[in-house]
C-alpha cells in the first residue's frame, strides 16, 4: 500500500503531486501513436516497473509493489482524471474535479503513518488505501488546488495531434498549449508550411 513519504500533503508541494500525476497518467494511458492495447498486454512488467520508478521519483519508499489487480485499478484511475487533463476550460475542469472528489475522497485527516512519517494531510479512505483511491484522491486535492490558485484549468494534454502528453499549467502568464517548446514549434513549423503549400 502506498506510504506518503513526505512531510506535506502534496510531496513538496501540490504542483508536484499535480506533476506526480500527469507522470503516472503518461505510463499508464495511451496517446495517440503510442501505446495501443495489444502492445500493452506485452509490456505490463515494463509499465509496472515505470509505474514504480515514477512513485519513487517522488518519495515513495521502498518496495514499491503493484499486483495486476492494483495496475488495472490505476490504468481505471488515471483514465478517469484524464477527463481533468481534457477539459477546455476552467469551469469544466472544477466540474470534473469536483465529481471525482464526490465520488473517491473522504474527509480531509491528518496521518504519520504510525509515527513513521510528519503529519500530512490525506483525502484517501485511510493508511491501508489502495494505490489506485491514493492517486485518485491525492491527485483531485492537488489539481483544485491549483485550479484554485491559478483560476484556470491546472493541467492539460498537449495540443499536438502526434503528442497528446498530459502535462501541468504553471505560472500566471496564458495557458500552455504543449506539453514542451518541441511540440508548440513542430506544430508551428508544420502550420507554416501548410500555409505555403495552399498560397502555392
Amino acid at each position: 500500500m502506498p506510504v506518503d513519504s513526505q512531510q506535506s500533503p502534496f510531496g513538496r508541494s501540490p504542483h508536484d503531486a499535480a506533476q506526480r500525476a500527469a507522470e503516472i497518467m503518461d505510463v499508464l494511458v495511451p496517446r495517440p501513436g503510442s501505446r495501443d492495447e495489444a502492445t500493452r498486454l506485452a509490456r505490463t512488467w515494463d509499465e509496472r516497473a515505470e509505474l514504480a520508478a515514477v512513485l519513487r521519483a517522488h518519495g515513495e519508499p521502498e518496495p514499491v509493489e503493484i499486483s495486476d489487480t492494483d495496475l488495472a485499478a490505476l490504468r481505471r484511475a488515471a483514465a478517469d482524471l484524464r477527463e481533468v487533463f481534457a477539459a477546455g476550460d476552467v469551469a469544466a475542469a472544477a466540474d470534473r474535479i469536483n465529481a471525482l472528489l464526490a465520488a473517491h475522497a473522504h474527509p480531509p485527516r491528518l496521518t504519520s503513518h504510525g509515527g513513521g512519517y510528519g503529519w500530512h494531510l490525506h483525502v484517501d479512505c485511510d493508511d491501508e488505501a489502495s494505490w489506485a483511491q491514493w492517486f485518485l484522491a491525492s491527485s483531485c486535492l492537488a489539481l483544485a488546488v491549483l485550479l484554485a490558485e491559478r483560476q484556470a484549468p491546472p493541467a492539460r494534454l498537449c495540443a499536438s495531434p502526434s503528442c497528446g502528453k498530459p502535462f501541468v499549467n504553471v505560472g500566471r502568464g496564458s495557458a500552455r498549449r504543449y506539453c514542451s517548446p518541441g511540440c508548440g514549434t513542430r506544430e508551428r513549423v508544420a502550420a507554416h508550411r501548410g500555409a505555403g503549400r495552399v498560397k502555392s
